[in-house]
């Protein structure tokens, strides 16, 4: 089944290829300048920092819906190990297993296609079995530091769960930039809260999963038109899911990843800073978050730190 005119419509809308030039390989990423950062460190009052990023372990989000896409496998190899004889330094060592995308994660831009292209009009068969992205990897992304805006639309709505079925659209992304007091700009990485991650807290991995709330199809202009450089929220499929046209599936990854050229990450978690962001009256703040390097990847790991 073919994407349907409206998806083209807006992809036309919003598509950045070329607009940092024909060998581009970060997207919006180019809108994190050094006086968006400086920016940015200038929003530090307390310098509180709150982790946003989930437990890596065996029991994480995954739940074998999406293949190969598996919660770390944790291994030790070595367990006090003398390895120059009795009574000398003893060492342990582990390895880990797991997939990129399996816990807090960026998509990277490779992670999508759509009519057999990838961001800036390349290729999609530029993502090959043995080298994995040879354009665009998640290694290309560059250090990610910005002003973060916390858009708590759960507490705008005056919940602390969104319903499954709802989806996020520009009017709720704006009640809960006037409920943050500040506007959104460009170079911001936008966190956008929905309360879903609470079912998995609270260890329901099955319910968090589906039904979820999330981004609907309308929102991908809003964040263009702001020239954000970055959105991540905290549910597993970022979008609503199920799909909120029926057999469209993933638009809004591809509207982000493929005509944008935005990373967007999943499984966020959002919830301490959402409580100390209305405790103090204040959602903007220093956003450190830099994708694991993965020579290649689709997407990375990430442990965002938030710094009020």
């Amino acid at each position: 089944m073919s994407l349907p005119q409206e998806f083209h419509d807006i992809a036309n809308r919003v598509n950045n290829w070329g607009r940092w030039g024909a060998d581009d390989e970060i997207g919006t990423l180019n809108l994190i300048t050094a006086d968006v950062v400086r920016a940015a460190a200038a929003t530090v009052r307390s310098g509180l920092r709150i982790p946003l990023a989930l437990p890596l372990r065996q029991d994480g989000v995954q739940t074998g819906v999406i293949p190969g896409r598996v919660n770390p496998l944790h291994t030790m190899v070595a367990i006090n190990q003398e390895i120059f004889g009795p009574g000398t330094v003893a060492t342990s060592d582990d390895t880990v297993t797991m997939g990129l995308q399996a816990a807090t994660h960026w998509d990277g831009l490779p992670h999508v296609s759509h009519s057999g292209r990838l961001y800036n009009n390349r290729p999609a068969g530029s993502v090959t079995a043995h080298r994995g992205a040879t354009a665009l990897g998640i290694e290309k992304a560059t250090p990610i530091v910005s002003r973060g805006v916390l858009l708590d639309v759960a507490r705008a709505h005056g919940c602390d769960r969104l319903a499954g079925g709802h989806a996020v659209t520009p009017e709720d992304l704006e009640a809960a930039e006037e409920l943050a007091g500040t506007a959104v700009r460009s170079g911001d990485i936008v966190l956008i809260r929905t309360g879903q991650l609470r079912h998995y807290l609270a260890g329901d991995r099955e319910a968090y999963a589906f039904p979820s709330p999330g981004l609907s199809l309308r929102t991908p202009e809003w964040f263009h038109a702001r020239d954000v450089a970055a959105v991540a929220n905290d549910t597993l499929t970022f979008e609503i899911f199920p799909p909120e046209i029926e057999h469209l599936w993933m638009p809004v990854h591809a509207l982000h990843l493929v005509e944008m050229g935005m990373l967007q990450g999943q499984n966020w978690n959002l919830e301490e800073l959402s409580k100390t962001c209305a405790a103090e009256g204040r959602y903007a703040f220093l956003l450190s978050a830099m994708a694991e390097p993965f020579v290649g990847g689709s997407g990375a790991p990430v442990a965002p730190v938030a710094v009020l």
